[in-house]
């Protein structure tokens, strides 16, 4: 079964403020502390007495934080839906933790438990072809619809027409800004920054206040590759941002997948300089779908926390649990609410199961987002 974090552990306020200061420190991020942080120290330790191998710049900074700045922090931190994630805790995203250069801690506006569902990445051109602007939404649409959460920017153009299309297929889509969430860029884009946070979540590294900054851009993209499987351009020219998130989803492992277009368009060059680098050439949603399914079993197999030292023997195969899910499907047609309902699994495990089953053949999808049987299947 999926373990997917429902919630953040409120941090007490005194712990709280440390970590907010950490982040506030001007000139002072991931590089220098994430060492130190998963050493073991702790950001009050770490202000208190900062260590002898640090700098003096560094170790002055950490003497005086902007403790005014993190009073305000403190108090945008009591409005609903308002969360803040350090590295070292439990529910940090694995695949972003992963990274050397990981954010000190997540602000986030919406449903935290978003970051733990299977992600792919869409980004491209902020001025795309009606054409391009198309194909992201119903790229978007499909893979919400196979229970895949869609992670973008926020920007104009492709960014817009992705987290639009995974809104329409009624799945999470999170947006990773380069802004404080206090502050939507652009403001053209208010209203679907609200959408997304009641239906997954807005993510930044940057406190609140903070404003769009050029040098802010590449670290935002940064976190929205490492939070995905992998990152689909759509359209992009040859000097596209977009291509930046590609190669930071290289450097970290992850799939680089692209759309081509025709070899008259500008906004296709990107997409055909980034497949002739090796990325893979996807002409459907379903061409995604096909490269990612080795990866989406661990959201199927991640073990839920352990209660002894034989749980691990206690969970299921992935073949019982694939069985337990067509067993409670039947011979009808069934929604994915009603298979979570008759399993008890996550409703992220029941949708990946599903993408699972249907590439296998096993079972198909009907109209009205329900799914039954194949003959083959029916018939073993």
């Amino acid at each position: 079964m999926c373990r997917i974090e429902s919630s953040i552990p409120d941090l007490p306020e005194a712990e709280l403020r440390n970590w907010l200061a950490l982040i506030r420190l001007p000139g002072v991020g991931p590089a220098t502390l994430n060492p130190l942080l998963h050493s073991g120290l702790s950001p009050e330790q770490l202000l208190r007495q900062p260590p002898p191998q640090l700098s003096e710049r560094v170790r002055a900074s950490l003497r005086k934080p902007p403790w005014k700045l993190v009073d305000e922090d403190l108090h945008w931190m009591e409005a609903p839906a308002h969360h803040f994630l350090p590295c070292t805790s439990p529910g940090y995203p694995e695949p972003l933790a992963r990274l050397p250069n990981a954010p000190l801690g997540l602000f986030i506006l919406g449903q935290p438990q978003s970051l733990h569902s299977p992600q792919i990445a869409m980004v491209g051109s902020r001025n795309p072809s009606r054409g391009g602007e198309q194909t992201a939404q119903e790229f978007a649409c499909h893979f919400a619809r196979s229970g895949i959460a869609v992670t973008s920017g926020l920007a104009m153009g492709i960014d817009t027409a992705s987290h639009r299309g995974a809104l329409q297929g009624g799945g999470p889509t999170l947006a990773v800004m380069a802004t404080g969430l206090d502050r939507v860029y652009p403001a053209s884009n208010r209203d679907l920054a609200h959408e997304i946070a009641d239906n997954g979540a807005l993510v930044s590294e940057f406190p609140p206040g903070t404003s769009p900054k050029r040098g802010h851009f590449p670290r935002r993209n940064r976190i929205i590759s490492g939070l995905s499987l992998g990152v689909l351009v759509v359209e992009a020219a040859l000097k596209s941002g977009s291509l930046i998130t590609a190669r930071l989803a290289g450097e970290q492992s992850r799939e680089v997948f692209a759309i081509p277009g025709s070899i008259h368009n500008p906004l296709a060059r990107g997409c055909h300089q980034l497949i002739r680098e090796g990325a893979k050439l996807v002409e459907t949603a379903a061409d995604v779908l096909e490269e990612l399914a080795p990866k989406l079993h661990q959201f199927i197999l991640a073990p839920e926390a352990d209660n002894g030292e034989n749980a691990a023997m206690d969970q299921p195969l992935p073949d019982q649990e694939h069985q337990q899910l067509l067993d409670a499907m039947g011979y009808d047609p069934a929604s994915t609410d009603l298979l979570v309902e008759r399993t008890g699994m996550a409703p992220e495990a029941v949708s990946s199961m599903l993408l699972l089953l249907e590439m296998e053949g096993r079972i198909s999808s009907e109209p009205g987002g329900l799914f039954i049987r194949t003959d083959t299947d029916a018939a073993t």
